[in-house]
């Protein structure tokens, strides 16, 4: 995970398959993960969906970048597309 100045942080292999695991459904998951301060939302499956990773702030708010998720289900609920894209500065 490179973090350049004015250059958004790629999310890497090991950190979207530590967010591909099941969490608390419906909630809001905090955790640290290489020096970065991650705050997570949950759908009402328990998958991760909103993404803010950076350093924590005094309020407890997320200062860094903010990706969106998107899961796309066969008929059957089977994943067929499991994507996280930058949304944009998180402050």
């Amino acid at each position: 995970m490179n973090h350049k100045k004015g250059k958004a942080m790629a999310l890497g292999e090991d950190l979207q398959k530590k967010l591909s695991k099941k969490f608390e459904p419906s909630s809001l998951v905090e955790m640290k993960y290489k020096g970065y301060d991650l705050s997570f939302k949950t759908d009402d499956e328990g998958n991760a969906i909103l993404l803010f990773i950076g350093k924590k702030t005094e309020q407890g708010t997320i200062k860094g970048e903010r990706y969106g998720r998107t899961l796309k289900k066969d008929r059957e609920g089977k994943i067929f597309k499991d994507h996280w894209e930058l949304k944009g500065k998180a402050t």
